[in-house]
């Protein structure tokens, strides 16, 4: 055996637990498992052409290797991304910690109180710094989130009757590149006009039902825009404003101004710029808009004996419950990051932020000034962080990249110079000296920054933030290191136990794989700093590429989709300009089966398709008949089939090459949801069923970490008929000959994430990957065989077997008065995350192991299932005080003085041997969401409470 192979540690069960695991099952072999699971027409007949696999200590040098290829220049290129300092404390106890950064979406609020809390820290930083009055959990860029505030701005337009038919959007000309590319995406298909110009010169017509500002400008230029705003305002007009949450510490809040939304990325408190990604967007607006809100809100609750309990508030909005009604499609936040930015926030505080923000514009100021002395004269007449000034651009370029400096070259005689968080003395005296050798004059150093503004008084910041106590309590990093610890210890992550949700795919993310993160080569480059000093990054981007590529079958692959959902909407785009660009812009209809994840028909609707939905079998198949006749009766207008393999139940469908070919008959192109993709690596692919397009969530089937909701990523795979069509950048050049506009902000997306990506399938290799799909595939069909004596198990293909994932039918509980809930919260009592609640059919349980977990995890977990139904059997209807209606059960509960409850505290809390050696406490009760939702309350709470 080799031991130094990085399968033998990826794979959880040993070679020794596999003839108890096949007799469990009922078969020989592993392939015999394989042949009745997947389809004999669809297996693949040759192994994935893939390099050599690499050990895990091969992959390190390797890794360290190509980032040396990677020149990490200084960075003034601004636009959105600037250098930052990670506080070692948060980058060692939140970046690097399996505690944070393996934790799942906080659905099971009881399991997740710390990661709540830091998030209601984030939220609290962000309403407070933009002067709004609530806002979310976090978004995927600063992009997308504007992107998010056109789409709600044109949602609550119809409020107005006066605005019910108006579709222009002013943008203004000062917004980021990157963003108007956005807009320009995701505009068009949902009927929104844009009308890019000056802001001076807007005419406030009546045709406009919004307008988006940037705050300060793409080059710096700081503008007062209360003016627009209130005429804006006046003219039912609302307006979004994206806005530099730095800068808000030294500038007027857009809220004070009267701003509708405010939107931006938090990237500058203390997260690396990675090439792009990833990073927190944030998104607030005012609370009579929070139905409309894209994203998840964490809310202050209660929990069943009336203590403060946090929870994910109005779930009602989210598009897996709205579907084709929703505004958003959006399923992912970037969780982890915005716990960081939080934390940099208190770690800091509102002095802490003062200071850094005073520092960044005393650099701004300091340099503009000496340069005005030698000529270079700078142009904006108000700035906070970014000067624009006068030069030849060719000349200063060579001499700056020969001292290994970045500027962003504007035009050939104007240059932008954006100041951070990092820029010391020496930098400045620096980026002086490049000027003056290129204007042929001597300079004086500068010793000291400057005390002066160069903003107007007006529009400096009168309002206090962050008053909180925990803002203001945490400065030591002795004291910020136990606080992150308090708060990792209330959260239940992968390094407790497995989580085992189906469709979410909760994989081992290995050491080896996380580590080149906090690598400077790899985590410090600008997204747009020219492509000839990412040699690394272009190594392992067009080579990870190429390796999806080859295991989808396809033939062009994206990176640029920054989360699961972008990516169908950006296949759904491309599917879209295929049927533009062959004269048939009217093929418009999708089709998408009755059991689709909620966020297919959400991104439909934002594609501007009109979903048809086909009808899915008792046995929960797609009804083939049905899809034929819809495909048949649109087949003039038929666009595309979105479709699950192996389907949302967990099932490989023998008739999906039947389903693909009615759908290409009738003119149309199969977009195939990746979700599932665990259970094809290896063992078939997307091109084989006959798909055209398919999105990849890398953050389930390819190791990145959920990261407590985030960071993802969804790259799309397409055929030859899609690459042309592949998005766009507007600064670096990427895409396809006939590329659709930019999907997310940066040209690579998160590509510092996509490292891990690389790092499994490069230690895998072909054997790795296919034998990780074979074992993920043997684990739900044990945990089936185990299970199915005790809940029954609904839906299986026609040899009986699970794909990679099952559903236990929980409904029949019922009448012993026990609800899906109940199990759910139960087993945190056994010290397990529950599976998928609810999803894809309400009352059930979606259980799916993955293929890391060994056979004593897989034991632990159905032991603890079998005897929660115990459980339920000894349950009555007429007594529902039992310990599944009273779980969770806390450590106050246990160690209270009294204990009127009709079983023992042992039962209550150790109703297993196993659980005594490792017991995880939730730290609330059942947390009551109703009460959350009527008493919405998304910040900390305000000074008074603690005095």
């Amino acid at each position: 055996m080799r031991t130094d192979a990085f399968a033998l540690r990826h794979i959880g069960p040993r070679e020794n637990d596999l003839e108890k695991m096949f007799s469990t099952v009922g078969v020989e072999n592993m392939e015999q498992l394989i042949y009745e699971t997947i389809p004999d027409d669809i297996r693949l007949q040759s192994n994935l052409d893939l390099d050599t696999a690499m050990t895990e200590y091969e992959y390190l040098n390797h890794i360290q290797e190509l980032g040396k290829k990677n020149k990490v220049f200084t960075s003034y290129i601004g636009l959105g991304y600037h250098p930052t300092i990670v506080p070692a404390v948060i980058q060692r106890n939140i970046f690097e910690n399996p505690g944070w950064y393996t934790a799942y979406t906080p659905y099971q609020a009881e399991i997740a109180q710390g990661r709540l809390e830091a998030i209601l820290n984030f939220q609290t930083t962000v309403i407070e710094l933009t002067g709004m009055e609530i806002a979310n959990a976090s978004l995927l860029d600063e992009s997308t989130a504007a992107a998010e505030a056109m789409a709600l701005l044109f949602d609550v337009r119809t409020r107005d009757q006066k605005k019910n038919n108006v579709n222009k959007f002013f943008v203004s000309e000062e917004i980021l590149p990157q963003t108007l590319s956005l807009l320009q995406t995701r505009s068009t298909p949902i009927g929104v006009e844009l009308v890019i110009g000056n802001h001076e010169t807007f005419d406030f017509s009546t045709d406009f039902f919004g307008a988006i500002l940037q705050y300060p400008g793409k080059y710096g230029q700081v503008n007062d825009y209360t003016d627009f705003i209130a005429k804006a305002n006046a003219n039912d007009i609302k307006v979004g404003v994206a806005a530099d949450i730095l800068s808000l510490v030294k500038l007027t809040p857009p809220g004070e101004m009267g701003a509708a939304v405010v939107v931006g990325t938090t990237q500058r408190f203390g997260i690396p710029m990675g090439y792009g990604g990833p990073h927190a967007a944030f998104f607030a607006t005012k609370e009579e808009y929070k139905r409309s809100m894209p994203g998840r809100i964490i809310g202050v609750s209660q929990d069943a004996n009336g203590n403060r309990a946090l929870r994910m508030a109005l779930q009602t909005r989210e598009q897996h419950i709205k579907r084709e009604k929703a505004t958003s499609n959006i399923c992912t936040a970037q969780v982890l990051l915005a716990v960081m930015a939080g934390m940099y926030a208190v770690y800091h505080g509102p002095k802490g932020l003062k200071y850094i923000a005073s520092k960044v514009h005393a650099s701004a100021v300091t340099a503009a000034e000496a340069l005005n002395k030698i000529g270079v004269y700078q142009t904006n007449t108000s700035f906070f962080d970014t000067i624009v000034v006068k030069a030849d651009a060719e000349k200063v370029r060579t001499i700056a990249e020969k001292n290994e400096v970045n500027f962003y070259y504007i035009d050939n005689e104007t240059i932008s110079i954006s100041f951070n968080e990092t820029t010391s003395l020496q930098d400045i005296n620096k980026v002086i000296a490049i000027f003056a050798e290129a204007v042929g004059k001597e300079i004086t150093k500068v010793t000291a920054l400057t005390t002066e503004n160069n903003f107007p008084t007006l529009l400096e910041r009168k309002s206090e933030f962050l008053q909180h106590e925990v803002f203001n309590n945490h400065h030591s990093e002795s004291q910020l290191m136990r606080y992150i610890k308090k708060l990792e210890r209330k959260d239940l992550s992968l390094n407790h136990s497995m989580i085992s949700l189906g469709s979410c795919t909760m994989k081992l993310n290995a050491a080896a794989e996380m580590l080149p993160l906090s690598m400077a080569n790899w985590n410090s480059i600008h997204p747009f700093a020219p492509i000839e000093q990412a040699e690394g990054y272009q190594i392992v981007l067009k080579k990870l590429e190429q390796q999806l590529n080859v295991i989808t079958g396809f033939q062009g692959t994206t990176l640029q989709p920054n989360s699961g959902a972008q990516g169908e909407y950006a296949g759904l785009m491309a599917i879209r300009a295929y049927h533009i660009s062959n004269g048939n812009a009217h093929r418009n209809v999708c089709l998408i089966p009755a059991s689709a994840h909620g966020t297919n028909p959400a991104s439909a609707a934002m594609a501007g398709m009109k979903i048809i939905v086909t009808k899915t079998t008792e046995k929960g198949n797609i009804d083939v008949e049905d899809l034929r006749a819809k495909a048949i009766e649109h087949a003039a207008d038929l666009s595309c089939l979105m479709v699950t393999y192996p389907s949302t139940h967990g099932v490989f469908e023998s008739t999906i090459k039947e389903v693909t070919k009615i759908i290409h008959d009738n003119g149309g192109l199969v977009y195939m949801d990746g979700a599932n993709m665990n259970a094809q690596v290896g063992l078939t692919n997307p091109a084989t069923i006959g798909a055209d397009v398919c999105h990849l969530n890398l953050h389930k089937t390819f190791a990145i970490p959920h990261g407590g909701g985030g960071p993802g990523v969804g790259p799309i795979c397409v055929n030859d008929k899609l690459v042309p069509f592949l998005p766009s950048n507007p600064i670096i050049k990427v895409g396809g000959e006939q590329a659709i506009t930019a999907i997310s902000a940066a040209p690579y997306g998160s590509a510092l994430v996509c490292l891990i990506s690389y790092g499994y399938i490069s230690m895998l290799g072909s054997e790795g990957l296919t034998n990780a799909t074979k074992h993920a595939i043997l684990n739900a069909n044990y945990m089936k065989a185990r299970l199915e004596e005790h809940y029954p198990v609904l839906y299986s293909g026609e040899m009986g077997r699970a794909a990679h994932e099952m559903i236990l039918d929980c409904r029949g509980f019922k009448v012993k008065g026990i609800e899906v809930t109940d199990i759910a919260k139960r087993l945190m009592d056994y010290g397990f995350h529950a599976p998928t609640v609810s999803f894809p059919v309400a009352g059930t349980l979606m259980i799916e192991p993955t293929e890391s977990e060994d056979i004593a995890e897989l034991d632990r977990f159905c032991d603890a299932m079998i005897s929660i139904r115990k459980e339920i059997e000894a349950a009555t209807a007429e007594e529902p005080n039992n310990e599944l209606k009273n779980a969770p059960h806390t450590l106050a509960m246990l160690t209270a003085n009294t204990w009127e409850l009709p079983y023992s505290r042992e039962k209550a809390a150790y109703p297993l041997e196993y659980v005594a050696e490792n017991k995880f406490w939730p730290s609330v009760r059942r947390v009551d969401d109703t009460y959350g939702d009527r008493n919405l309350v998304c910040s900390c709470a305000p000074i008074e409470a603690y005095i």
